[in-house]
């Protein structure tokens, strides 16, 4: 199949993107401690793969209790500005282009990782039931976290406003909200893990009020056309759920229209059950929303040109090909074989996983 769409220009709000392949963000648990801040291993590992039409960062926690993994990067100190700065530089010096997702796990953490050892924050106390938190003492079970108070809400919107700040002098050219995968705007979203009563709880409309709010926010600083949003609509990891999820995302695109963003970015797959793959229509989202929609879900170079092509997405995000293909845009142009990546390594550790997999440069010059 010719990839004649996939290679082809693109407007993503004010920018003019050379092709469609997205990096997705990718979480790699690989920054400087103490602080939480990005190292010289993470600006190469960003520099190696500046040819992605845009690379939107590992997701980036806005606070300290918005951490939920250990050797995550933040964006609330001016050390971490100055290590983000470094990676930006490097990626625009090869030509690239790179958003920052801006983040907060919510109940998805665990108290040793959080400021005095509190318990994590959630629209309501109810733990994530499947898997453990991954912490500096190894993987430990979640714990019921604490439902946020109504008054304590509009201090994390501005916590977004200040981390979208943040990212601007840290040389971004622009932010992806992170409300997909099951955290905090995810967990407000969803009926299945939002029980409140108060306007934050209850219907579609209180529950999408959260999300509206920091959208508000993060556009003020940047203005839509740099601001991108994540959801997952259909997503179960971290123990999601919801009742209605066709009639809530609809409703919810529908809201963030009148803020022009760049871009909606789906998750189409993740913990995608059969029934609701059966149920949900993406295609609804794409005609709804005004702007550039991004595909994310287990696509190759020849599903992402037929998305194309169908008019069902303007630009794909690929996660995991570009952990082990640096490369990834020249290789699916050529069609050459990928590198497999190593799940064993996608998590902390040092370079190997990380800076080691070859380009096809450099597998030709060691041939």
């Amino acid at each position: 199949m010719t990839l004649k769409t996939l290679f082809s220009e693109q407007k993503l709000g004010d920018l003019t993107l050379p092709h469609r392949i997205v990096m997705a963000p990718l979480t790699r648990s690989r920054s400087s401690q103490p602080g939480d801040i990005p190292n010289d291993m993470n600006v190469e590992y960003y520099k190696q793969r500046s040819s992605a039409a845009m690379i939107i960062s590992e997701a980036t926690q806005i606070s300290p209790q918005g951490k939920g993994y250990a050797f995550t990067p933040g964006i609330y100190s001016e050390d971490q500005i100055v290590g983000w700065k470094k990676i930006t530089d490097e990626v625009h010096a090869q030509g690239g282009r790179i958003f920052m997702q801006l983040w907060h796990v919510g109940r998805v953490s665990h108290s040793s990782l959080q400021p005095g050892n509190f318990l994590p924050v959630a629209p309501s106390a109810i733990a994530v039931s499947e898997g453990q938190a991954f912490t500096y003492e190894g993987m430990q079970d979640f714990e019921i976290p604490r439902a946020l108070d109504e008054n304590e809400i509009p201090a994390i919107v501005e916590q977004y406003r200040q981390a979208a700040i943040n990212a601007k002098q840290a040389g971004f050219d622009g932010v992806e909200i992170h409300a997909a995968n099951g955290y905090l705007l995810d967990q407000f979203l969803k009926d299945g893990s939002n029980k409140r009563t108060d306007i934050y709880g209850g219907k579609i409309e209180n529950r999408s009020r959260f999300v509206l709010d920091v959208t508000q926010a993060v556009t003020d600083v940047w203005g839509g056309d740099r601001v991108g949003i994540r959801i997952s609509p259909t997503g179960t990891f971290n123990s999601m759920s919801d009742s209605n999820p066709q009639a809530l995302y609809n409703y919810l695109v529908e809201k963030l229209n009148q803020f022009n963003l760049a871009y909606l970015h789906v998750v189409e797959e993740l913990g995608l059950s059969e029934e609701s793959a059966d149920n949900f229509d993406f295609n609804a989202l794409r005609s709804i929303f005004n702007s550039a929609y991004m595909a994310n879900g287990g696509y190759t170079g020849d599903t992402a040109e037929q998305s194309l092509t169908n008019d069902r997405s303007d630009f794909i995000a690929f996660g995991v090909p570009f952990i082990s293909n640096p490369d990834l845009p020249e290789r699916i142009r050529q069609g050459a074989e990928l590198n497999e990546a190593d799940p064993n390594t996608f998590y902390g550790g040092d370079a190997k996983g990380y800076l080691d997999y070859p380009s096809l440069n450099q597998q030709a010059a060691s041939a």
